[in-house]
């Protein structure tokens, strides 16, 4: 069965299709007799993301809070489908296959190559050494039929195999960050080697959530980078098919060697040789790909130039000159007002230049615009709102830290001057984006590497100061 992208952390999203669908689907089954269902659930409804899971069995208990709304509604979903067996001569039971991978897979493969060509498969989230169980997709559709042919076995198989969820891997345990290096270098891209402590790597994810929540609703695109997936990429899961070979008579059919090779041949047009002309930085990105990132990236001379000019201009007459607010703001307006008056009276062509004009519609605000303003304006309020509703909950700690820290690094720009702010800032701004998007991948690797030496160095004092303090 079906399900929204995980990466997304909605619960209403994924409550809407694994519980509310799963739903729909057992009782059209019930009301038209159908015989046998087969639920595609998954590993995750075990997985609290803080603990690993080695070799982990059928006896698993669901946690108290789930990673994710994905693993918590498909383990509502999972409840739902047990729960309904042997109803008006219905059998069902649960498929929960670990890491499902191979040729039409939109998500996994995919991803790989995309976070590939924008420079990010370097990097290995946690030590590198966490296990995982993957599966590949013919041995997933032959769980299935395994499944259904246990079902409609009359007599004790068939009694036996109804109502149970059953575990579905490969077999095969692999190091997770082997399993990426396998298919990225098999496709001519380089593995991931640098590796970043989970914990380094969490803040980082927490914000991006942060500004999903705020900006997904004005077309930013999901993130890959969301907490859970960090827990995901860090921590072991492995798991037993022994209930699933002795009730299904399940057997992998495809050895994870053979499938990781058909998945390599299946994307021969996502190989590194046929990778296209490059798209546009991350740091284009970033700035919208619009006026802004032209202009500090220094794509058009003339137009960059140009706003370091005026930015000087208003510089060196509204704010090194010490005017105040409404004088300097009235100065501009004026300026402003005899530019647009003389620019009006020049002729169209000037010994042979040709004066372009601005056109009246150049300064009329479209309704468009305006709902978009007004939109944006409601949504920030609301979003506000929200949090202080939150706060005033008192548990969540998390926020209460995210909150204090905003405000005093906002009350800490506040005592920067706007002076101090042109002078040091605006140079930076016109310097610090065009370097780093020629120098990017090294810039990556420089300020990450600093980061867990620095988290390797933290760690090593933690630890000579625990074992200091057992000896005493």
């Amino acid at each position: 069965m079906a399900a929204p992208n995980s990466s997304i952390n909605n619960y209403q999203l994924h409550h809407s299709v694994n519980v509310e669908g799963t739903k729909n689907v057992i009782d059209a089954c019930i009301e038209l007799k159908v015989k046998r269902l087969i639920y595609t659930s998954s590993p995750s409804v075990f997985f609290d993301g803080i603990h690993a899971i080695f070799n982990g069995d059928e006896s698993l208990s669901y946690p108290a809070k789930h990673n994710d709304a994905y693993s918590a509604t498909k383990a509502e979903g999972e409840a739902l489908v047990i729960k309904s067996n042997g109803t008006n001569g219905l059998l069902t039971c649960c498929i929960r296959p670990s890491g499902i991978f191979g040729p039409g897979d939109k998500l996994f493969v995919p991803s790989l190559v995309a976070a590939a060509r924008a420079g990010k498969s370097k990097f290995i989230i946690g030590d590198g050494n966490n296990i995982y169980d993957f599966t590949y997709v013919e041995n997933v559709a032959h769980a299935h039929i395994c499944a259904e042919r246990a079902l409609a076995s009359e007599g004790m198989v068939a009694e036996k195999a109804a109502g149970q969820a059953y575990f579905v891997t490969n077999m095969e345990p692999i190091k997770f960050w082997e399993f990426v290096s396998l298919i990225q270098e098999g496709l001519g891209y380089a593995g991931p080697r640098i590796k970043i402590p989970a914990f380094v790597a969490m803040p980082i994810a927490h914000m991006v959530e942060w500004t999903y929540r705020l900006f997904g609703p004005y077309g930013m695109k999901v993130p890959q980078l969301a907490p859970s997936r960090i827990r995901l990429l860090s921590c072991s899961r492995s798991f037993n098919c022994s209930k699933a070979k002795d009730l299904l008579g399940y057997e992998p059919i495809v050895s994870l060697q053979d499938g990781i090779k058909m998945t390599i041949e299946s994307y021969s047009h996502l190989r590194a040789e046929h990778l296209h002309k490059r798209g546009p930085s991350r740091v284009s990105v970033y700035l919208g790909s619009g006026r802004v990132a032209d202009m500090l990236l220094w794509r058009d001379k003339r137009q960059t130039i140009t706003a370091l000019l005026l930015l000087v201009a208003i510089y060196y007459n509204f704010i090194a000159s010490g005017f105040i607010l409404l004088s300097g703001i009235s100065k501009l307006l004026l300026a402003t007002s005899i530019f647009l008056f003389i620019h009006g009276v020049l002729p169209e062509k000037i010994m042979g230049y040709t004066v372009e004009k601005i056109p009246p519609s150049r300064f009329h605000l479209s309704e468009k615009k305006l709902r978009r303003v007004a939109s944006l304006v409601a949504s920030t309020w609301n979003a506000a709102v929200n949090v202080l509703k939150y706060l005033s909950m008192g548990k969540d700690w998390v926020l209460f830290l995210k909150v204090v820290l905003s405000l005093l690094l906002l009350s800490f720009l506040g005592t920067i001057s706007l002076q101090s702010f042109f002078v040091i800032g605006l140079p930076v701004a016109f310097i610090a984006f065009y370097v780093y998007e020629k120098k990017e991948q090294e810039i990556d690797s420089l300020v990450l590497g600093t980061l867990s030496l620095g988290c390797k160095l933290k760690s090593d004092v933690v630890k000579k100061f625990v074992t200091s303090k057992k000896s005493d």
